[in-house]
């Protein structure tokens, strides 16, 4: 989303000199995700979602280890299994990672979160629940930006660019055509969509100037 790259830079300074601080195992997992930027939390979510082969949303020990690793969180193995067991309410050796997730975003105002579904809920055309390129062709104009106006970069690169926020797999190389990048794509969840701006808002101190963003952003 415009406007918060600057956002995101100082949130990962300070988010690295919280690290040296803190002991907390959930607080320091949901620092270590925001150091690696807004989309950091999502991304997490992605990993563990791409291991569920069953698509029972859980996850046990190894799987949760396994996760952490492949998305480089460096952990220790016994300060993974405090983690673990901290989530692992019931003692049965699984969690939810729904749960887990909601659990790890950081927090927002009612207000926020009000504004970044009031988005959602425009950028959901089709109303199933995922947003996809489909839906955000109707939505999403790239002339408009400003290094399309100045020639910098092609309409496709604007448009990668932008769907680069929500951590999409394409080829990074520049090749990737419109069409190719489309047939890739897999949409973004309500939940992905939740998380990404959860970590956006931890980047930004005010309410207002969050909801503002928002709204010029998707012209709510």
């Amino acid at each position: 989303m415009a406007g918060t790259s600057r956002h995101d830079r100082e949130m990962m300074m300070n988010v690295k000199r919280q690290l040296t601080e803190c002991s907390d195992p959930v607080e320091r997992l949901r620092l270590q995700c925001l150091a690696r930027g807004s989309s950091g939390i999502k991304g997490l979510g992605r990993t563990f979602k791409i291991m569920d082969d069953d698509n029972n949303r859980s996850l046990d020990f190894k799987e949760f280890l396994k996760g952490l690793n492949d998305y480089g969180i460096l952990m220790e193995k016994e300060e993974a299994a405090a983690l673990f067991q901290h989530f692992d309410r019931d003692g049965n050796g699984t969690i939810n990672f729904d749960e887990f997730l909601i659990t790890l975003r950081p927090p927002m105002s009612k207000a926020r979160k009000e504004v970044v579904m009031q988005a959602f809920r425009k950028l959901d055309k089709t109303a199933d629940g995922v947003i996809t390129v489909e839906d955000l062709q109707g939505v999403y104009n790239a002339k408009y930006h400003p290094k399309y106006q100045n020639g910098e970069w092609t309409e496709d690169q604007v448009f990668r660019t932008f769907l680069d926020s929500f951590d999409t797999p394409y080829d990074k190389d520049g090749k990737v055509t419109q069409e190719e990048f489309f047939n890739y794509y897999s949409g973004v969840t309500k939940d992905e969509f939740i998380n990404y701006y959860c970590g956006v808002s931890a980047s930004i101190d005010s309410d207002v100037y969050f909801i503002l963003m928002m709204r010029n952003a998707w012209k709510l």
